[in-house]
């Protein structure tokens, strides 16, 4: 059973535009560059489709094309460790977020920065009968909650620019002065705590990963409030950054093992 979250189920499944989108985008971020045709045969769909969805990504800067082959654009790289695809990260945090999982008793997943967004990579859900879970491919706001703020504290200030002047008709927008604090006291911390912000009833912890060309992503933990109290809490915070270091450890050298015994 997984707790509530903001929009319901059916409407969570529906295979919209927009998730359509999504998964072109997702794809080309796990492969590095990809070729249109290619595309079409992964994702089943018309390559007279996959044109139209490059046309607008690339009208928004989201990719480029280069040598027949599309990649990643300026709009979602800039200031980020954008040389590591997302298939990189996948594998190495895996054996780490399997340890935070089981370490934590809670969900334990990670999110990487696309535009606007934060987007889960991958997830290790609890084994609690009663756990938050959020899948691959959710796009969840970079102005909310401790996964997208663990992002959104380290982004180039014109992300935080445009986060900040997103138009209120789509909802209500962050309280400027209060982001901004937030952010400061994750970039003194390095870690982002949220409750209750993007699912109801659930406390989130993450942690940013760093290598030398910046920022690559986040890993974070997110349970039911009930079950997450402040020594809890306290914990996961004090193993995050371990774990973090850990994924930098096996991107830089190319292997997905990890040590089961984080820092403290």
């Amino acid at each position: 059973m997984t707790t509530a979250r903001d929009r319901p189920p059916e409407e969570a499944h529906e295979d919209t535009s927009f998730a359509r989108g999504l998964r072109v985008l997702l794809t080309i971020a796990d492969r590095g560059e990809i070729r249109a045709d290619e595309l079409s045969s992964l994702l089943e769909t018309p390559v007279s489709t996959i044109y139209r969805y490059l046309r607008t990504l690339a009208e928004f800067g989201f990719i480029d094309r280069r040598d027949g082959g599309y990649r990643l654009g300026p709009r979602l790289i800039i200031g980020s460790g954008a040389n590591v695809t997302a298939e990189e990260l996948i594998r190495t945090a895996d054996p780490v977020l399997r340890l935070l999982a089981d370490e934590t008793g809670e969900t334990a997943v990670i999110v990487r920065r696309l535009g606007l967004a934060a987007v889960c990579l991958h997830e290790i859900p609890s084994s609690q009968a009663l756990r938050v879970t959020i899948a691959p491919t959710t796009s969840l706001p970079l102005q909310s909650g401790a996964l997208g703020k663990a992002l959104l504290a380290f982004a180039p200030e014109d992300i935080l620019d445009e986060v900040l002047a997103l138009d209120p008709a789509a909802g209500p927008g962050p309280d400027p002065d209060r982001l901004r604090a937030d952010l400061a006291d994750i970039v003194t911390s390095g870690v982002a705590r949220s409750v209750g912000e993007v699912v109801s009833g659930s406390v989130a912890i993450a942690a940013p990963i760093f290598r030398e060309d910046g920022i690559v992503a986040a890993i974070g933990v997110v349970g039911p409030e009930g079950r997450c109290g402040l020594a809890w809490r306290t914990r996961v915070a004090r193993l995050l950054p371990g774990a973090a270091s850990s994924i930098v450890g096996g991107l830089t050298a190319g292997l997905s093992s990890y040590d089961s015994r984080y820092p403290e």
